[in-house]
């Protein structure tokens, strides 16, 4: 097995594991478990990375937060601190972000298959709307002529981590992809007296390769410059999406930022020029990036169970708590809080409470002597933890701390039992 190297926030004193400078066992007898942690330190410093980043190479630079990601109030808060925009994929993203401080101008609406109402409740807001069909624009255009539109582009280049994250190509539902479609949507809205464009693409989740980016940027661009040359529209923001990979197993490659910047942002600065598109704002939308390797999530080993044919490690979060590694067969790599220093003793899986045989954490780990009573703490949970979490089994949600200068802050309660009562009505034939 090949061993991690910890890096911030984590860290390793003694064979016990830090995180932000405290120890996560303290943390996990102080608040229980299940429990996700994050770090307010490294979410700041991972953004300013970016930024600084693609802002050396080209200056009109707008980083919206892929807040579909992980959508708790201090951490937008946050992000809309440090200057960040958002990107929300449903009303209810919205609404988080309002009710964090960022103001509606400050937002981008991506949806699918979007209700009339909802369009009437984005329109009210003056929140920006990211077209995705034809059908969609003329819906919005009864409700309202806004100032502003964007329309999403699928260029035909896809990529991601699982088929289910590829989010452009032939084969998916998001954006439109015929050339004389996206011409046709963007006259339309030119007819109707829309004043102000954007052109947005997002190519898929969980992106290592820098290779596909430059091939969906060279297309998308392109388009762009057919929509400017023949409808004479000037773009004041052109949208590249996100995507952005992170490091999950141990010996995985980092998303090489550099390389992005001097291969796609560098492209995007040369097209712009070449293609006389003026001075539009280039825009990101990182999501996972941003948060993922920030947060952590703590668990208890509640059953050791050894049998004839496999190693079980029972702990209370299952994919009731993190669903990734059910739905994706996703890896997260998982310690041992208070054995850092031991050799492993053998192979387990790591299994959830759930009445499910897919509640699988992890599969054929090397971890060392495990007993019940250990804090498990699995990496890279900030993002898509606690927001893909669930109810299920009737299995209330777990707390949310932030780490803030060494201290922990609590920044969602644990659910009770109460709490799976909520607008809950029971209405029964003669009572």
């Amino acid at each position: 097995m090949v061993k991690r190297k910890l890096c911030e926030p984590l860290e390793n004193r003694k064979g016990n594991l830090y995180f932000d400078g405290f120890s996560v066992v303290e943390l996990a007898q102080k608040y229980d478990t299940p429990l996700y942690v994050l770090s307010e330190k490294r979410v700041r410093e991972n953004y300013n990375r970016l930024y600084d980043a693609i802002v050396d190479k080209y200056k009109d630079v707008r980083i919206y937060y892929a807040c579909k990601a992980n959508t708790n109030l201090t951490l937008l808060k946050l992000l809309q601190s440090e200057g960040a925009y958002l990107d929300a994929v449903s009303p209810g993203e919205v609404f988080m972000g309002l009710s964090s401080g960022f103001t509606p101008d400050r937002i981008l609406f991506t949806g699918i298959s979007v209700r009339p109402d909802e369009l009437k409740f984005l329109a009210d807001l003056g929140v920006t709307i990211n077209i995705d069909c034809q059908s969609e624009l003329e819906h919005l255009l009864k409700i309202v002529v806004p100032s502003t539109i964007s329309v999403r582009v699928n260029p035909e280049v896809g990529d991601g981590h699982h088929d289910h994250c590829i989010t452009a190509g032939p084969n998916v539902k998001f954006g439109i992809c015929d050339e004389e479609d996206i011409l046709k949507v963007y006259a339309d809205a030119k007819k109707a007296r829309v004043e102000h464009f954007g052109i947005h693409m997002h190519i898929g989740s969980g992106i290592s390769k820098i290779d596909s980016y430059v091939q969906a940027v060279k297309r998308f661009l392109d388009i762009a410059k057919r929509v400017h040359d023949e409808l004479d529209i000037t773009f004041d923001f052109i949208d590249l999406g996100g995507g952005f990979g992170v490091s999950y197993r141990p010996d995985d490659e980092p998303f090489d930022l550099s390389e992005f910047v001097s291969k796609v942002v560098s492209l995007f600065k040369s097209k712009v020029k070449a293609y006389k598109l003026g001075k539009p704002f280039l825009c990101v939308e990182p999501g996972r990036y941003l948060v993922c390797d920030a947060g952590i999530l703590l668990t208890t080993v509640n059953m050791v169970k050894v049998t004839s044919h496999r190693k079980f490690v029972g702990v209370d979060s299952g994919f009731n708590t993190l669903i990734r590694p059910a739905m994706y067969g996703s890896y997260h790599h998982i310690l041992v809080a208070n054995k850092l220093n031991l050799k492993d003793s053998g192979i387990f899986d790591v299994v959830g409470p759930l009445c499910e045989s897919g509640d699988v954490l992890a599969k054929d780990r090397e971890l060392p002597p495990v007993v019940e009573g250990d804090v498990l703490a699995v990496l890279n949970a900030g993002a898509y933890g606690f927001s893909m979490s669930s109810q299920y089994n009737s299995r209330p949600r777990a707390a949310e701390v932030m780490m803030r200068q060494g201290k922990p802050v609590l920044i969602r309660e644990r659910e009770q039992f109460q709490d799976l009562l909520t607008s809950q009505r029971v209405a029964l034939q003669g009572e």
